[in-house]
């Protein structure tokens, strides 16, 4: 089981590499781009929307919100394009960083904390 599990995220992992050449390629379509860099960024974001310290909660987008947004992408890609970017995905060693997931992950916070403090002084 053990094994199954390290191969589900190897293929996770995969497909986020994918969708981030994806979302960086002109020959995929506009809508797919945004979707894939979204996905993508919000997955190779060091900042986690629920952070994993929060019991449950924390380890939810890790086994569901990354994996329905990385299935919504690859759907909204063509799939000879898909098997063109998972090609390069598993050439290349290198893993990218992402700034702008960072930024998203941030401004979200600080949107829902900008709302609670409203709230709290309404």
């Amino acid at each position: 089981m053990l094994a199954a599990l390290k191969a589900w995220a190897g293929r996770l992992k995969r497909e986020v590499v994918a969708l981030w050449i994806a979302a960086r390629s002109a020959d995929t379509p506009w809508f797919a781009r945004l979707i894939a860099l979204l996905v993508a960024a919000y997955a190779l974001s060091p900042i986690d929307l629920i952070p994993d310290f929060i019991p449950v909660l924390g380890l939810l987008d890790d086994l569901l919100i990354v994996p329905l947004g990385i299935m919504l992408a690859v759907r909204s890609i063509p799939p000879g394009l898909m098997a063109r970017y998972r090609a390069e995905a598993a050439d290349g060693a290198e893993r990218p960083s992402s700034r702008a997931g960072v930024i998203m992950v941030l401004m979200l916070w600080a949107v829902g904390m900008g709302a609670c403090l409203y709230w709290l002084a309404g």
